[in-house]
């Protein structure tokens, strides 16, 4: 069974657009477990634009999936938020204050020194950690080279593809990176872009144990109610 990660940060976007108490994010764990949600992700940006502290604070005291996963930057602030929270999963990832949302995958290959420390600081305190990264070979091997438990491929360029012939190339760099990752010891997660109409294929790599996915069934669940977009989601990608 592959594990789904419920992403709720567009819960606390729309929170955010007017200053105010609802929706809460808190909440929306609540709705996406009972959906059948394996874990709950969130990331806190240094820039606070959706999920604040005090959101992670809170879901770390009432979630009850078997994870929670804390997407962050490799920032000395947000780091020491984690190793006080200790969420279940850290996922290392690029920030940039200019971008809608997170544009590619960590270099930490380029930035292996400022990549290697978060990651032991986390291990540290009984955090596993996983990188969030392209399917570059050069940089799977840094993460295994730093320890991580795992990789978070990024899935962007497939589920951007601009026709049916770049996604089948995207996806046999998917394919190729998710054997590496598996040969080399770690778990293989993927993320971003991904819907209901994109992700059987993902999600038929044979090595994937996790994928995390929010903007999509936050849209559906506008229509349906997130427990059951959530159910919806987890029947897809748990297709024979």
């Amino acid at each position: 069974m592959i594990e789904l990660g419920v992403n709720i940060d567009h819960v606390a976007t729309v929170r955010q657009a007017r200053k105010t108490y609802e929706p809460d994010p808190v909440w929306a764990a609540a709705a996406a477990e009972l959906g059948g949600a394996d874990g709950i992700t969130v990331h806190l940006r240094e820039d606070r634009r959706h999920i604040c502290d005090r959101d992670v604070r809170i879901l770390r005291q009432t979630v009850k999936a078997p994870k929670l996963n804390l997407e962050m930057a490799c920032s000395s602030e947000i780091i020491g938020i984690a190793e006080e929270v200790v969420p279940d999963q850290a996922t290392l990832v690029p920030e940039k204050r200019q971008e809608v949302t997170t544009e590619g995958g960590l270099d930490v290959v380029g930035g292996y020194d400022k990549v290697a420390d978060a990651v032991k600081r986390l291990q540290a305190k009984g955090i596993a950690v996983s990188l969030f990264l392209d399917p570059d070979p050069a940089q799977i091997d840094a993460a295994k080279k730093m320890g991580a438990e795992a990789v978070e491929l990024h899935t962007g360029a497939y589920a951007n593809a601009a026709s049916a012939e770049f996604r089948r190339a995207e996806l046999e760099k998917l394919i190729r990176s998710g054997r590496q990752i598996a040969e080399l010891g770690m778990k293989l997660h993927a993320g971003h872009g991904l819907t209901y109409h994109n992700v059987r294929s993902v999600a038929r790599i044979p090595e994937m144990a996790e994928l995390n996915i929010g903007h999509s069934i936050i849209a559906r669940a506008l229509f349906v109610g997130l427990t059951s977009a959530v159910a919806e989601m987890k029947k897809i990608i748990n297709e024979e």
